[in-house]
């Protein structure tokens, strides 16, 4: 039996997160984890004595040391009521078998321990400001997506019925890990299928993107095929925008971060441009 990890934190992208992890659920047979990881800020006690100087009365210094426990203890609540939601709107959504999970700490060191044994992990683009800052992506989901082995689904801001999706093919060895997951996983069956390479319409791309298709083929599938040149960003974020594709299946960062600082990231612009869900491969 499989396992996806659903990550929470009660931001409007985590009903998303919610219904697309019910979605995987209902089609796969996949057990569901709801996780709610507080960080270091909300879970734990912070040293404020640091903050006051010479003098201060030790009256005023134990009032702060309630207050951050009080705060901790809020933090706490907080977190197991999104979890208690989560796990109420994800049953709903037809998963049958839904655990949650609260744990403090750094979120990517955290999904290191929790994604050991799991199939998928269910992330929300954005976070608790996604209203405030709808151009920037969460601030932890590249560090989520670097470090993470297992596949990624980046959730949309809502779910819809997902009907066809498209595979950003590039021959590399993630987007052919996509391929093989997508022939071997029962989630896309009868879904319809679209391979797109971005680059010369030569005899070597051709041979690989005809691999691709050979292999989905075999699978059951009819995928339709296109090469086309362009920026890739451009190219399949214009793909996305028609209501033809309802997800995006792709490989992640394939260069280092400190090359993404110099040049730009392909996966981070695709994933900021594009209005559907990705599942994106490491």
């Amino acid at each position: 039996m499989g396992k996806i990890i659903a990550l929470v934190d009660g931001s409007v992208y985590s009903q998303s997160v919610c219904d697309h992890a019910a979605w995987v659920s209902s089609r796969n047979g996949y057990d569901v984890e709801v996780v709610h990881v507080l960080g270091h800020r909300q879970g734990a006690k912070q040293n404020l004595s640091g903050n006051i100087g010479l003098g201060a009365r030790s009256k005023l210094m134990d009032e702060l040391a309630e207050l951050d426990a009080e705060r901790a203890k809020l933090a706490q609540k907080r977190g197991r009521a999104i979890l208690e939601d989560a796990e109420e709107r994800i049953r709903a959504g037809g998963a049958a078998t839904v655990s949650t999970k609260l744990r403090n700490g750094d979120l990517v060191t955290e999904l290191a321990q929790l994604a050991k044994g799991a199939d998928l992990v269910c992330v929300g683009k954005r976070g608790e400001a996604a209203d405030f800052a709808k151009l920037h992506l969460g601030s932890n989901l590249e560090r989520v997506v670097r470090s993470c082995e297992v596949p990624i689904l980046v959730t949309s801001r809502a779910f819809k019925p997902i009907k066809n999706f498209l595979i950003a093919f590039d021959g590399g060895s993630s987007s052919l890990k996509a391929v093989k997951m997508v022939a071997d996983s029962q989630l896309f069956k009868d879904l319809n299928a679209h391979v797109v390479t971005i680059g010369q319409d030569d005899t070597e791309t051709k041979r690989k993107i005809e691999g691709a298709a050979a292999s989905l083929k075999t699978a059951g599938y009819a995928p339709q095929t296109q090469i086309t040149q362009g920026a890739p960003e451009e190219v399949i974020s214009k793909r996305t925008e028609d209501g033809s594709i309802d997800m995006l299946v792709m490989g992640a960062y394939g260069h280092s971060r400190i090359r993404s600082m110099i040049i730009g990231s392909t996966t981070t612009e695709m994933i900021r441009s594009c209005q559907v869900p990705l599942l994106l491969f490491r």
